[in-house]
C-alpha cells in the first residue's frame, strides 16, 4: 500500500500542477470563461467514456499494468499540452487526457484488494492522501513555474516527468495485487457472460443509488473547483500563483483529513455517521461562499466547503467495495469514476451557466442545492450490508 501510496502521488503532482493555471490559459488563447467550463467538460467526458473500460480491463490483466497504462497516457498527454498554441490544441491534450484517466477507480480497486474489509476506509484514504498531498505540491509548482504570463511549458513539462517516473517506479517496485487465478476467473466469467450488463451488476450489488452519488459528489466539487479560481481572480484580483498556494493550502488539509484522522474517526462514528457529519460540513462552506464578498469569509468558506467534501470520497468508496465481490471490484470502482466524471462533466456546465446568468452567488447557491439533495439520500440511506468471506476473496 505504502508503494501504491508513492505512485499515485507522482501521478497526481503531475495533475495538480496545471489546476492553477488552466483558467488564466484559456483567455490568453482567445477563450472565456465558459471556454475554462468546456476545458473541464472535455477531460471528464473522455474519463467517463473510459473508466469502466480501465477498471475491466484491470480485472482480466491485472491492476499493475492499466495502472502503468494510464500513466504513460498522461505523460503524452502533458507533452501536448505544453505544445498548446491554440485554443484547440487544449481541448484536444485535455480530452486525451481524460481517455487516459483511469488510474484512480483502478488504484482504489487494487487497494481494496489490498486491505481487509475493517481497514478499507483508511486505505482508501490514503488514496485521498496522495491526492491532497498533490494538490500541495503540484499547484505549488504550477504557480511557481508558470510565472505571471500562466504559461503552461515549464508546469506541462515537469509534470510530464512527475509521469514518467510513477510509470519507472510503477514497473521497478508495485507488485500485482490481483492473482493470475483470479485473473483468468474472471475472463473466464466475462466469456461465459456471467456477469451481464452494467445495470445488473449494479442491481445485483445495490448500488444503483450509491453509484448515483458519485455523480452528484463530483457535480458539485467540480463545480466549486471551477468557480474558485475565477472567484478569486474577480472579486481578490488573485493569479495563478496565489490560486496555487490557497490548493496547495487546501491539498495540504486534505493530507491530515485523510491521512491521519480518516481511520480513527471511521472506528469512533463509522462510515455513513461520518459521511453525513462531512457533507453537512461541505453544505456549510459553500452556504457561506454565497454571502461571502472579502478575503476572510472567502477562505473561510473555501477551506470548510472542500475540506468537508475530501472526507466523503475515501467513505464512497470504501461502502461501495463492502458491498462488491471480488470478482467485479474493477469493473465496479471503474463504474464509479465514470460515474464521477459525468458529475464532472455537469458541475462546471451548471456552474458557468450560474455564472453568467446569477452572477457569483447565483452560482454558489446552485451548489447548494446539489449538496443538500446529497445530504438527503446521506440521512436517508441505511449502512451497507457486508459480504461474504467469500465473495471478498
Amino acid at each position: 500500500m505504502a508503494i501504491l501510496f508513492g505512485v499515485i502521488l507522482l501521478d497526481l503532482i503531475g495533475f495538480g500542477i496545471v489546476i492553477p493555471i488552466l483558467p488564466f490559459l484559456a483567455p490568453q488563447l482567445g477563450g472565456d470563461k465558459m471556454d475554462v467550463a468546456l476545458i473541464i467538460v472535455t477531460y471528464a467526458v473522455c474519463a467517463g467514456l473510459c473508466g469502466p473500460y480501465w477498471g475491466r480491463l484491470s480485472d482480466r490483466l491485472g491492476r499493475k499494468p492499466v495502472i502503468m497504462m494510464c500513466l504513460a497516457g498522461a505523460a503524452l498527454s502533458y507533452l501536448m499540452l505544453g505544445q498548446a498554441s491554440q485554443l484547440w490544441m487544449v481541448y484536444a491534450a485535455r480530452g486525451f487526457a481524460g481517455l487516459m484517466a483511469g488510474n484512480f477507480g483502478v488504484a482504489s480497486a487494487m487497494m481494496a484488494d489490498l486491505a481487509p474489509p475493517e481497514k478499507r476506509a483508511r486505505a482508501m484514504g490514503l488514496i485521498g492522501a496522495a491526492f491532497g498531498l498533490g494538490l500541495v505540491l503540484g499547484p505549488l509548482l504550477g504557480g511557481v513555474l508558470s510565472g505571471e504570463s500562466a504559461s503552461l511549458t515549464w508546469p506541462c513539462l515537469v509534470a510530464g516527468v512527475m509521469s514518467v517516473l510513477a510509470v519507472l517506479a510503477a514497473a521497478v517496485f508495485l507488485p500485482e495485487s490481483l492473482s493470475p487465478e483470479k485473473r483468468a476467473a474472471h475472463r473466464a466469467q466475462q466469456k461465459s457472460g456471467q456477469h451481464g450488463s452494467l445495470y445488473s451488476m449494479l442491481r445485483q450489488t445495490g448500488n444503483r443509488l450509491l453509484v448515483l452519488q458519485y455523480v452528484v459528489h463530483n457535480c458539485c466539487v467540480s463545480c466549486a473547483t471551477y468557480l474558485i479560481p475565477l472567484w478569486l481572480g474577480d472579486v481578490l484580483g488573485w493569479h495563478a500563483r496565489e490560486v496555487g498556494i490557497v490548493f496547495g493550502v487546501q491539498g495540504g488539509l486534505m493530507v491530515i483529513l485523510q491521512g491521519g484522522l480518516l481511520g480513527p474517526a471511521v472506528r469512533v462514528l463509522g462510515e455513513l455517521r461520518l459521511l453525513r457529519i462531512a457533507i453537512s460540513v461541505f453544505l456549510l462552506g459553500l452556504l457561506v461562499a454565497v454571502s461571502a464578498s472579502t478575503e476572510s469569509p472567502m477562505l473561510a468558506a473555501i477551506f470548510l466547503a472542500m475540506s468537508g467534501a475530501t472526507l466523503c470520497m475515501p467513505l464512497l468508496n470504501s461502502m461501495t467495495s463492502h458491498r462488491t465481490p471480488l470478482a467485479m471490484r474493477g469493473r465496479m470502482l471503474g463504474t464509479t469514476g465514470a460515474a464521477s466524471s459525468w458529475g464532472r462533466v455537469v458541475g462546471p456546465l451548471l456552474g458557468g451557466a450560474n455564472l453568467a446568468l446569477f452572477g457569483y452567488a447565483g452560482a454558489w447557491l446552485g451548489c447548494v442545492l446539489i449538496a443538500a439533495l446529497y445530504l438527503a439520500w446521506a440521512l436517508r440511506t441505511g449502512s451497507p450490508a457486508p459480504l461474504p468471506a467469500a465473495s471478498e476473496g
